[in-house]
């Protein structure tokens, strides 16, 4: 873009300190441009993640879950990993199922954001699904509960701190600035 700084950090070699399916930590050495050369720890995750906003007329589809990481409850979204191949918007529908019992017909893209991309390559691809009906009971390891929610509602969890997950957060407060 015009004017856009061009300005890079040059990488100049990485080495993997750690390896699993989950998530890889690699030490990069790094140098900014104008200051210091250093190492820097970077979490690089072999696969994309997922995430929807399930609606319904003016009702939300939320799951209320308990993160051990954080030692915190709250309000998400369905989401997970894309399978290797895998076509980001049919993970999600996979993922929708499993998580809530539901089967969205419709799977529309939203955005793709990096959530912690000073520190990761973690990639979250989010959308909107509408056109759900109920298929079965959702998977009990996921949520402790799987509920419609309001859209003022969920305004208000979003305010009082209720939905503490990143690209939970981002891609609710999307759907409710901009549909």
């Amino acid at each position: 873009m015009a004017g856009e700084d061009t300005t890079m950090w040059t990488v100049h070699g990485s080495r993997r300190v750690y390896e699993s399916a989950w998530v890889n930590v690699d030490l990069d050495d790094v140098e900014i441009p104008g200051g210091p050369r250093f190492a820097h720890h970077v979490l690089r995750f072999p696969r994309a993640s997922v995430g929807a906003v399930v609606v319904d007329g003016d009702r939300v589809l939320l799951l209320w879950r308990h993160r051990f990481t954080t030692g915190a409850w709250g309000w998400e979204i369905p989401a997970g990993w894309c399978d290797d191949g895998e076509d980001p918007a049919e993970a999600m529908r996979r993922e929708i199922e499993e998580e809530t019992g539901y089967r969205a017909s419709t799977v529309e893209p939203l955005t793709t954001i990096n959530p912690l991309s000073g520190i990761s390559s973690g990639r979250f691809h989010l959308f909107l699904a509408s056109g759900v009906r109920r298929t079965g009971e959702p998977d009990p390891a996921e949520a402790s509960r799987v509920e419609w929610v309001g859209r003022e509602r969920v305004r208000e969890l979003l305010v009082e701190g209720s939905v503490p997950d990143g690209p939970s957060m981002t891609a609710l407060a999307l759907v409710l600035a901009t549909r």
